[in-house]
């Protein structure tokens, strides 16, 4: 994973290089292997099936696990993708695992597993995998969803949900909520009633259960999420077309931000792209607000610099984190470690060549960002 820019110093790229980074937002890796179907449906946010005509590696993304995935399994950069995925196969999942998540360089991972969690490592085989901690990031709907499945009546959901988040999350490092798919994060930011809740668990378990849309109820598992005190992630921005990414601006959980900020629980803008700007704003504002900018600077490859640039204008640099959100195949956990750094290197280093960073400060960010700040966010060692 050497990095060579001809305007980063060489002390800079290797600092940025060495750096254990804390992926606080990802998912797990495929544990089987993958047809050539299966692994180019991976490399797209998109929920269609892919056009004979427009190969996914024809992207960013695409191109970049040429580049940076194709040397870490033997093969030149910008081999064909017949070749990469030959060579893919030939391996088999468990050595493509371990080779790309042994090279990505990560000192912790905090594992989301709500959604099709049993068809991916866990934490557990994350760790092993990639040779370092891992812990869980618990999904309030999905817990709600279980809780449903179980059987339960209208009036008991409420009790019922808390007690199973926290058993959930003995041991888990944080929370999360897919607010932005399932209802928006236009809500109304203010906990519902009990009598509200109580009315609108009816609607929902008469209608069979399965997922969780409601959003009177959205607004109660957050609230429930904030007293329990964990970390609280949210997706915001670009995702699959499940998504209204006009509804996934992170300015339209201000008024909850607010509400919630006498908590002190750390929220924590998941992605953001193309609403990185907004997300800084908003880190900027409020004491309580923490960014990323995620899957973004994969999708986004080699102009990922760029995104990484925006995220870094206004925002205090203590309250941005680095993530993947890696799902499926290795490559994604590989590339979001190996282009951050990247894109990070080409930035600072920019700022150092013009004179107005010095080495020292720049190293100071990356490793701040990078690593100490989802360290005192979630209390890791």
């Amino acid at each position: 994973m050497t990095m060579e820019f001809d305007l980063v110093p060489a002390g800079l790229a290797r600092a940025i290089e060495e750096l254990p980074l804390v992926d606080h937002h990802t998912h797990g890796a495929v544990p089987h292997d993958l047809s050539r179907v299966a692994f180019e449906g991976m490399l797209s946010e998109s929920d269609r099936p892919v056009p004979d005509w427009a190969s996914p590696f024809d992207s960013q993304l695409g191109l970049a696990v040429l580049r940076h995935c194709a040397p870490v399994l033997g093969l030149e950069p910008f081999c064909t993708p017949e070749e990469y995925l030959a060579r893919r196969a030939r391996l088999g999942a468990d050595e493509v695992n371990r080779l790309l998540l042994g090279a990505a360089g990560l000192g912790h991972l905090l594992v989301e597993t709500g959604y099709r969690g049993e068809e991916l490592l866990g934490p557990s085989g994350m760790a092993e995998a990639c040779g370092a901690p891992a812990d869980e990031v618990v999904r309030l709907e999905s817990v709600a969803e279980q809780v449903a499945a179980s059987g339960c009546g209208a009036g008991a959901f409420a009790g019922r949900f808390a007690e199973a988040l926290e058993e959930r999350t003995r041991t888990a490092r944080g929370l999360k909520s897919v607010a932005a798919y399932r209802c928006g994060l236009d809500f109304d930011p203010a906990p519902p009633s009990r009598a509200e809740v109580a009315e609108a668990a009816g609607r929902w378990l008469a209608g069979g259960g399965g997922r969780l849309a409601d959003p009177v109820l959205v607004r109660h598992l957050i609230w429930a999420g904030l007293e329990r005190g964990l970390p609280l992630q949210f997706h915001t921005g670009f995702g699959d077309p499940d998504l209204d990414l006009r509804r996934a601006d992170p300015l339209l959980l201000r008024g909850l931000i607010e509400l919630a900020e006498p908590t002190g629980v750390p929220l924590l803008l998941l992605h953001c792209y193309p609403y990185q700007r907004h997300a800084g704003f908003l880190a900027q504002a409020y004491p309580n607000v923490f960014f990323d900018v995620g899957l973004g600077v994969n999708y986004t490859g080699a102009r990922g610099a760029a995104v990484v640039a925006e995220s870094l204008e206004v925002a205090p640099f203590a309250k941005l984190l680095y993530s993947s959100d890696a799902w499926g195949p290795a490559e994604l956990h590989h590339l979001g470690s190996v282009l951050w750094r990247r894109a990070m290197a080409r930035v600072l280093g920019g700022f150092v060549a013009d004179g107005e960073w010095s080495s020292a400060q720049a190293v100071r960010v990356a490793t701040m960002v990078g690593v100490e700040n989802a360290r005192r966010v979630y209390g890791l060692a």
